[in-house]
Formats: structure tokens, C-alpha cells, sequence
């Protein structure tokens, strides 16, 4: 048998924190932590390209590295030991296990693994692995557990996901036409550049996304013609995702502004707060991620309303 109340007390501590609950400065330790030992991390990776800075301090920042990666061990461990406190209501009929596995199988979990696979990989392979070096970036994403506007953004990405789908499609249609025309109009001109449509490609993403580096151009009348046309496309199609995603945020702020104000009005209905509505409210809106000065604003414009 676990000890539950252990693993409920350590699950209160290693998720994010959040703002005005009581006895949550642990987690709030725990999260500024991290997020400094994350930060450290990433200069230390940039040092370890810096010729000078490896040949002198090698041996440290091995044993930094080493280190970190022993301390996110730990706490990857330890986040999947009480997972199960995530999971109790709505797969309690489940074993322990199955929660767990549950666990691991979702995107944080997953970047808290690719962020010390390098280090055991290099162990026990003896083949160049620099490259999963890259992986140690993962670092970076566990960042978004402690930031509320991170959290958010994946949030709407989750909500907007098949619309985002639907218009990088037609963004990937859009470029297959813009370099198959290229192709069938420049190909004569300049076999180097255009060739054969995969090369083509390169020139339709640099024209559609409008970044234009101008490494490969159409040189014939009717290529510069289709390239213009090409370029005004990209303008307006690669506004599509940026569009999408600020209006779907804006959504989001939106609603939860909605739901904190029905909060508010309906604790505000025999005319006072009490201590306990007032500990609830604030306990939603850090729920919510709203600013507690944008909060504070709602609840005196709410007041202000119903004294007039």
C-alpha cells in the first residue's frame, strides 16, 4: 500500500503553483527552482559551443550537466509517482499503473523525458550522439508548466487544432501550385534552381511565407508575373494561422473573464463577500490565470453596480 497522504502532500508541492492559496509556498519554492535550474541549463549548453570557455571549464560543466540531469530525473519520478492524484475521479476504477502509464503518455511527460534521455543514451551508446544534444532544448518547453500564458496559448492550440490543420493544408496546397507552376515556367532558364519541383519547393515556401531571401529567382517576364502573384498569395494566406490563433486567445480571455464575473455576481447576490467567498474567488481566478489586478477591477465595477 502507497502512502497517500505522502503522495497527495508531494503532488501539492510539484504541480505548477498557484497565486493567494494557502500554504502553497513549498510549490512556489519548487517552481522557482526549476525554472532557474532550466534557464542555467540553457546558457550552460550555449557555453559548451564557446572553444575557450569548453577547454577551461569542460570538467565543470560535465558535472553540471550530470547534476541537472540528476535532479530532473528525480523529479520525472516523482511527478509520475503522483500522477495517480491527477487521475482519482475520472479513472479510479483503473490500477495504479494503467494512471501512471496515462500519465507518461501525455506531451509534459514526454518533454520531461527527452529532456535527460541524451545523458543515459551517451551512456550506454558508444556511436556519435551529438545530435540528440538537441533534445537537451527540451529543457526549454518544461518551462511552460510555470507559465500561465504558455499554458494558455497550448490550450487555444488544443481548441483550434483541425482549424490549424485545415489551413496549414492549404497552405501545403498553395505551394505544391506555386512550384509546380515555377517549375513548368523556369525550368529551361535555370535547371540549377528549378529543375525538378522539389527544388522549386524552396523558392514557393521563401516567396509564400513572403521572407524572400533571394538566393533563387524567376528570371523570364512570365515567372516574375507568377511570382508576384504568388507573393501576394502568401500574404494573405499565412495571415490565416496567425488570425485563427489570435482570435481563438482573445476567445479564451473572453470566456474566462465570463465565468469569473458570474462567479463574482453570484457571491455578491445577499450584497457582501464573506471571508469564504472571498477565498474562493481568489482561488478561481488563479484557476482561471486571470491578473489579480484585472480581477480586483471586475469585482469593484460588480460592487460599484449593484450599489447604484
Amino acid at each position: 500500500m502507497e502512502k497517500q497522504p505522502l503522495r497527495r502532500k508531494v503532488h501539492s508541492i510539484t504541480r505548477p503553483y498557484r497565486e493567494n492559496q494557502p500554504g502553497e509556498w513549498p510549490s512556489r519554492v519548487f517552481d522557482y527552482f526549476l525554472i532557474v535550474l532550466i534557464f542555467t541549463n540553457a546558457v550552460a549548453m550555449m557555453l559548451e559551443t564557446v572553444p575557450s570557455v569548453i577547454a577551461e571549464w569542460r570538467h565543470e560543466l560535465r558535472m553540471f550537466d550530470a547534476v541537472s540531469v540528476a535532479i530532473f530525473t528525480v523529479e520525472y519520478l516523482v511527478r509520475v509517482w503522483c500522477s495517480v492524484e491527477e487521475f482519482n475521479e475520472k479513472h479510479s476504477h483503473k490500477p495504479l499503473w494503467q494512471q501512471r502509464l496515462h500519465y507518461m503518455a501525455s506531451p509534459m511527460a514526454i518533454i520531461d523525458l527527452l529532456a535527460i534521455l541524451p545523458f543515459y543514451l551517451s551512456m550506454f551508446f558508444t556511436i556519435d550522439l551529438r545530435i540528440l544534444r538537441l533534445l537537451r532544448l527540451t529543457r526549454l518547453i518544461k518551462l511552460g508548466r510555470y507559465s500561465r500564458s504558455v499554458q494558455l496559448l497550448w490550450q487555444v492550440l488544443r481548441n483550434e487544432a483541425k482549424t490549424l490543420i485545415a489551413a496549414m493544408s492549404v497552405l501545403l496546397i498553395v505551394m505544391t501550385f506555386a512550384a509546380t507552376g515555377i517549375y513548368y515556367l523556369e525550368r529551361h532558364v535555370q535547371p540549377e534552381a528549378f529543375g525538378t519541383i522539389p527544388k522549386a519547393m524552396w523558392w514557393a515556401l521563401v516567396t509564400l511565407t513572403t521572407v524572400g531571401y533571394g538566393d533563387v529567382v524567376p528570371v523570364s517576364s512570365i515567372g516574375k508575373v507568377f511570382g508576384g502573384l504568388v507573393t501576394l498569395m502568401g500574404v494573405a494566406l499565412y495571415a490565416l494561422p496567425a488570425g485563427i490563433l489570435s482570435s481563438s486567445f482573445t476567445a479564451q480571455l473572453h470566456v474566462r473573464r465570463e465565468r469569473f464575473r458570474d462567479l463574482v455576481t453570484n457571491a455578491m447576490e445577499d450584497g457582501h463577500l464573506t471571508e469564504s467567498e472571498f477565498q474562493h474567488i481568489e482561488k478561481v481566478r488563479a484557476l482561471l490565470h486571470l491578473d489579480k489586478e484585472e480581477a480586483e477591477l471586475i469585482v469593484k465595477l460588480l460592487k460599484h453596480r449593484q450599489h447604484s
